[in-house]
């Protein structure tokens, strides 16, 4: 079984915002594989979807971005899932609106979700979908960056970045990680 987590933060008023990404992109893979409806338990809505492949776990953390380890964690070992059988999707202040990176392992460079993540799963080792969403400017603080949403000129590239990772999700049923990251990292931005 493989694990595809999006992280973000529940609740209507996040949902655009430039923190739930992740979230986006679980979203856009459930209605590309017509998901069943989400489940919520583990402090998570997830859905379990039978493909070809094999079995997939789509997961949307339900935890509050800080948080996400308290409920990846406990999915992982319920269903038996190997660390490297999850992917994680999250939004990333260092690579510009649009850009994708695909790593296998990294730090969590600040970012709260990935902290949580990386102290309950207990490796730097996962594979990782980084979307770029900028920096702030102007002198706004992280925290309101991350929680704004993205300007009118931003979101046609966020919306070609979702739909990108949600296609190295998919390319990653079929592929090992390393190819799907390789090809991935690889394609030019717009």
């Amino acid at each position: 079984m493989k694990m595809m987590i999006g992280l973000g933060n529940p609740g209507k008023q996040y949902e655009k915002t430039r923190h739930n990404v992740g979230f986006q992109v679980i979203d856009e893979l459930a209605e590309r594989f017509a998901a069943p409806p989400m489940q919520l338990k583990f402090n998570g809505a997830y859905t379990i979807l039978h493909r070809p492949e094999g079995k997939v776990l789509l997961v949307k953390p339900l935890t509050y971005m800080n948080l996400s380890g308290e409920c990846v964690r406990p999915l992982m070992d319920y269903y038996d899932i190997d660390v490297n059988d999850i992917v994680v999707m999250y939004d990333d202040l260092d690579l510009a609106p649009g850009q994708l990176r695909l790593r296998q392992k990294g730090s969590a460079g600040g970012h709260n979700g990935m902290k949580s993540l990386i102290a309950h799963i207990g490796t730097l080792t996962f594979n990782r979908v980084r979307m770029g969403i900028g920096r702030p400017t102007g002198g706004m603080k992280v925290p309101d960056y991350v929680l704004s949403t993205f300007s009118k000129e931003e979101l046609p590239l966020i919306e070609d970045m979702v739909q990108r990772s949600a296609d190295a999700c998919e390319e990653w049923l079929k592929k090992p990680f390393l190819e799907v990251m390789n090809t991935f990292n690889q394609q030019k931005e717009n």
